[in-house]
């Protein structure tokens, strides 16, 4: 085994990759707080950056991020696909890393994935099964 082998993290990245891609996240999250990106439609909306995975060799960030609301990712998308090399210069000014990595936006689907079990709990067949059996007294 090599000397540089890192340890996995549960959440299945290395420690310090999950490191990284939190400061890559604050980052990005600050510039768009900040209004950084002059483009009307993320001028227009309040995007959150919930996480961003990086690559085992830290050349490559997906940042997941969702407009408030749900509304208008398509648009949102673009726009961020659009400034992309600007954002990338400026995660690099902004995270100290030897290469600044290539970057990737995907709309985080965890909010519509907890939506639709929390709907699936609340459905009347699983209340049905929820429900205390009174022949079993």
């Amino acid at each position: 085994m090599s000397r540089h082998h890192q340890k996995s993290s549960p959440s299945g990245g290395s420690t310090r990759s999950l490191r990284v891609g939190e400061l890559v996240r604050h980052a990005v999250a600050e510039i768009l707080s900040q209004g950084g990106v002059h483009d009307p439609v993320l001028e227009s909306h309040l995007v959150t950056v919930p996480e961003v995975r990086m690559s085992p060799d830290l050349k490559l960030a997906t940042i997941y991020v969702m407009p408030l609301g749900g509304r208008d990712e398509k648009l949102v998308l673009d726009a961020l696909e659009h400034h992309k090399r600007f954002l990338r210069g400026e995660i690099a000014h902004r995270v100290a890393l030897k290469f600044a990595p290539d970057i990737r936006f995907r709309i985080d689907e965890r909010f519509a994935e907890a939506e639709r079990i929390d709907r699936l709990l609340r459905s009347p067949a699983v209340q049905k099964d929820l429900e205390p059996d009174s022949d079993q007294d």
